[in-house]
């Protein structure tokens, strides 16, 4: 048994794809081609086999580096059975054909790379419109979805979790907007802004959130129709938020920058169809309070790779403090703690920052 064991963990990670693949499937495997991947640490390869489906992709769960999440806080669950219970909700994810959660490892349906933010960028104004309205209607549907016995519903966007954005952003983002390294003052500002905000979201319901819906994390279905094209991707840390939460993770994209006209709009179609539907001007506010510390992370993270090597956001920069300084000034004036922290948050550059 032992030496069976070694000489499996002795393999390549293709080769325990092949093998899974003709285990689960029962047909040959031609190739096995890694995926680009995105900020995380999970793995990607398309799968080309020799009967049906001709493709499929292999998910290759791994653990987070440390500096992803607070210290001491459990890695995301794995992928099952929030899949299965979301596809049973008739929410549009990936088909699985299989996999071992032993190793990780999910086979999943093909989708392509056509992602949301691919498809906005070719479509007119109205079709992106109709693009967005077809992503932010799953929001109310997966808001809806019954309690269940699964991780997902025992995770919560909690103190600890806005703590660690104001963190990451006093770290990463402050040294951009003054150029030198942030003051214990300076980091407080931060600190009391973002615990305000908690305080805020832990009045407000929670319910199930995506975590990252943004377009990335959004495949377009090839060949299907107007209004069955988003299929949701990334699921696995879904966890219990505010019901603004997903809205301004999709509005306030750092891929795509929608006119704020249209972010209301779309907004506003989501509002009235929430199990919750929060009065319009709390849902605003939520909506706000929410971007700054959504986008402060995003911000902080794009610095954070950028000086690990990878230069790949450093281009989304100038639209991520677009969308903090916009929510910042707005809100300047509901609380002192937030009065002081847009004086921050209105540094930032316009250009993309060097790592």
């Amino acid at each position: 048994m032992k030496a069976g064991t070694k000489h499996t963990e002795a393999l390549s990670e293709p080769e325990r794809i092949r093998r899974l693949v003709e285990r689960c499937l029962g047909v040959p495997v031609r190739g096995v081609a890694t995926l680009d991947a995105g900020l995380g640490a999970r793995r990607f390869y398309r799968v080309r086999t020799g009967g049906q489906p001709a493709t499929l992709v292999a998910r290759v769960e791994a653990i987070e580096r440390n500096d992803r999440r607070p210290a001491g806080a459990a890695p995301e669950p794995l992928l099952e059975p929030l899949r299965a219970f979301l596809e049973a909700g008739g929410l549009p994810v990936p088909r699985r054909y299989g996999g071992d959660a032993g190793s990780g490892i999910d086979l999943l349906e093909d989708l392509g790379s056509r992602d949301l933010a691919q498809a906005a960028s070719e479509a007119d104004a109205a079709g992106r419109y109709a693009l967005y309205e077809e992503v932010v209607d799953l929001v109310p549907r997966l808001q809806a979805l019954p309690r269940a016995a699964l991780p997902a519903f025992e995770r919560r966007l909690d103190a600890t979790l806005f703590a660690f954005k104001a963190e990451l952003f006093v770290a990463h983002s402050l040294p951009a907007a003054l150029g030198r390294k942030a003051t214990a003052a300076e980091a407080a500002v931060v600190g009391d802004a973002f615990a305000w905000i908690a305080e805020r979201a832990a009045e407000a319901p929670a319910r199930l959130a995506h975590r990252d819906l943004q377009s990335q994390n959004v495949l377009l279905r090839p060949g299907a129709a107007a209004g069955e094209r988003a299929v949701l991707i990334d699921l696995q840390g879904a966890f219990l938020a505010p019901p603004e939460y997903d809205l301004v993770s999709l509005l306030r994209d750092s891929y795509v920058e929608l006119p704020f006209e249209e972010v209301c709009a779309l907004r506003e179609r989501a509002r009235v169809r929430l199990p919750d539907a929060p009065a319009a001007a709390l849902f605003a506010l939520r909506f706000d309070l929410l971007t700054l510390t959504r986008k402060g992370k995003d911000h902080a993270r794009f610095l954070q790779a950028a000086r690990a090597g990878d230069a790949r956001y450093l281009r989304h920069l100038p639209a991520t403090a677009r969308a903090l300084r916009e929510a910042a000034a707005r809100r300047a004036g509901v609380e002192p703690r937030l009065a002081r922290l847009a004086e921050l948050v209105a540094q930032l550059p316009e250009t993309p920052c060097a790592p």
